[in-house]
C-alpha cells in the first residue's frame, strides 16, 4: 500500500527556511503571503495486509524516524482510504 506522509514544523517553532521563502515571495509582489512553512513530503510503499496495519506502521515510522515529534507535526494518507 502506498502511504503519503506530510511533515511540517509545529506551530510556534521557528522555521528560517519558511521565513526566507515568505520574504522572497513578498519581494516578488505576492504581498498577501504569510506564515510560510517548509516541510517534507515522503511517499512509502508498505507491504501491509490491511489499511489498519499500514496506518499503524506509518504511525510508528513517523514517531520513530520520519518526524521529530518535539518540533514537527505529521499527517499521512493511506492509499484507498
Amino acid at each position: 500500500m502506498q502511504v503519503k506522509v506530510f511533515v511540517t514544523p509545529r506551530r510556534g517553532i521557528l522555521d528560517p527556511q519558511g521565513r526566507a521563502v515568505e520574504r522572497s515571495l513578498q519581494s516578488l509582489g505576492f504581498k498577501s503571503v504569510a506564515d510560510v512553512k517548509i516541510g517534507k513530503y515522503i511517499v512509502l510503499e508498505i507491504g501491509a495486509q490491511s489499511t489498519a496495519e499500514a496506518r499503524e506502521q506509518a504511525h510508528q515510522m513517523c514517531e520513530r524516524l520520519l518526524a521529530n515529534p518535539l518540533i514537527e507535526d505529521y499527517t499521512f494518507e493511506v492509499e484507498g482510504e
